[in-house]
């Protein structure tokens, strides 16, 4: 199994010719898609969905119907190769899937919630969760936690609870756009200091594999 980390929340994940790759958005570079063989797209928003990178494969797409109704209306050329999925439900997307949660974090109180899912899939033996822009876990063992690591909406006592929720050996920050260097040090400094002894936490750069 091979996991590489891209722009912002985009990782790849490569097992037994199957190369599934997870909300290419603004901050990813195009070539995180080359060779896809499927996209699994979380939520609409521009950090996680970019019709420029949908484009640039012609791989089968995979996400929950808020981002589908999305695709349907900005790019039908886009939408053909669209499959819808739910909360809860399994399937196959040339590894196997699980779409966990439905709702994005609280941005602010008096804002809308917006429609999220994430994934928890399975590769090689290995459990892979990538929860989007939420703090939904999936209540099953995972292996690998892409934990969200900067945003509007989360505070790093929240990150550190979820990744102790969560509970797996390795957790891998993503979402790290909107942090400088510094402030990462700090996050990797508290995860350092608050996470059990069997949980450790790494940060990747773009393209670099875990």
């Amino acid at each position: 199994m091979r996991l590489t980390k891209f722009g912002h929340a985009c990782v790849r994940v490569e097992e037994a010719g199957q190369a599934l790759v997870l909300d290419p958005g603004m901050f990813t570079d195009l070539s995180a898609v080359d060779g896809a063989t499927a996209v699994l797209i979380t939520h609409e928003h521009a950090d996680h969905y970019d019709l420029t990178r949908l484009r640039a494969t012609d791989a089968p797409i995979f996400t929950i119907e808020a981002v589908a109704a999305t695709i349907r209306e900005e790019a039908p050329d886009v939408f053909e190769r669209v499959t819808v999925v739910a909360p809860g439900q399994s399937f196959d997307a040339g590894l196997p899937v699980q779409a966990v949660g439905e709702l994005h974090a609280v941005i602010h109180p008096e804002y809308p919630r917006f429609f999220n899912s994430g994934y928890l899939l399975t590769a090689g033996g290995t459990r892979i969760f990538h929860p989007g822009d939420a703090l939904t876990g999936p209540d099953q063992p995972v292996d690998v936690l892409l934990v969200p690591s900067s945003a509007p909406w989360l505070k790093v006592s929240e990150a550190i609870d979820f990744t102790r929720e969560v509970g797996a050996p390795v957790n891998l920050a993503i979402h790290d756009r909107i942090y400088s260097d510094v402030a990462h040090g700090m996050l990797e400094g508290h995860m350092a200091r608050l996470l059990p002894e069997e949980q450790s936490y790494v940060r990747r750069a773009d393209g670099e594999d875990l």
